[in-house]
């Protein structure tokens, strides 16, 4: 029995909803990167990153290569990237939109007293 694409698409954005898992993706657009070079980076203890990385392979958004003793990972695809440009694009709009109100209040405030 196939899953719907509404409940893939739910599934694929749960997955994504870790900010270990967000951060790695943002290190990755730069270019591949050795676990050493996560580990650094994020500061979270190598097991953590280790199930993280995993879910990400699993998910198949980042692929791994062995170079000698190394790990290195590297997103699978361009998408990924767009992606994250998109979803910093919509919070910035959020943002905005969050700005604006709270300016409109503060001007409402000021103005009743």
């Amino acid at each position: 029995m196939s899953v719907p694409l509404y409940q893939a698409k739910a599934d694929f954005f749960r997955m994504l909803g870790n900010p270990v898992r967000i951060r790695v993706l943002e290190l990755l657009q730069d270019g591949p990167m050795p676990v050493r070079g996560l580990l650094a980076a994020i500061s979270v203890e190598p097991s953590s990153l280790s199930q993280h990385l995993a879910a990400l392979r699993r998910s198949g958004i980042v692929r791994s290569s062995r170079e000698g003793s190394t790990v290195v990972y590297t997103l699978a695809g361009g998408d990924v990237t767009d992606l994250m440009m998109a979803a910093r694009r919509i919070l910035t709009e959020v943002l905005a939109g969050q700005n604006e109100l709270l300016a409109e209040l503060r001007e409402s405030e000021a103005a009743a007293r």
